[in-house]
């Protein structure tokens, strides 16, 4: 197993509460000249030629695999090969259940990779001014809609103002 100091929150930039899959996200990576190794295919979802996740939530709570936790990503710049990649589907507002699927993936992966810091994707940005805090105006996006710092110090409770209500 390679070794994993950062787990990476992100949004797939889709509309809020819209259905984006695996296959969705493994046909924009490929078009984005991302390739998986035939050796990291034949051991998991093989169908996913391009995929950088290694996780993904759907807008039902469930969570998909893409990329094996021992294969390197593709999904933050110059973080890739000791980060894991968790994408959650829409852009700034997620249903409860993404935010449940989510605090319990994220819960799961701290066990597992107690050392691992949990980040957001922009805030992974460069520090432009070298004041040691990537701020607002440095974010090269503003992936994953929402701060993670925040989320996690409310015991990773859903983000006021980030949650898709669904229709009664």
């Amino acid at each position: 197993m390679r070794e994993i100091n950062l787990i990476v929150v992100h949004c797939s930039a889709t509309p809020n509460g819209r259905w984006v899959s695996t296959l969705d996200i493994d046909q924009w990576h490929a078009a984005r000249g991302f390739k998986r190794q035939g050796v990291w295919r034949a051991r998991q979802n093989a169908q996913l030629g391009s995929i950088g996740y290694h996780f993904v939530v759907y807008t039902n709570g469930a969570i998909a695999t893409g990329r094996h936790l021992a294969e390197v990503g593709a999904h933050v710049y110059g973080n890739n090969r000791n980060s894991i990649g968790i994408c959650v589907a829409g852009t700034d507002q997620f249903t409860r259940a993404q935010w449940s699927s989510l605090a319990a993936l994220v819960d799961r992966l701290r066990k597992e990779f107690p050392d691992a810091r949990v980040t957001g994707h922009r805030d992974l940005s460069p520090d432009k001014d070298n004041d040691g805090l990537v701020e607002p105006w440095e974010w090269l996006k503003t992936c994953p809609g929402f701060s993670v710092a925040a989320w996690l110090r409310t015991d990773m409770l859903p983000r006021p103002g980030h949650i898709l209500e669904e229709p009664a």
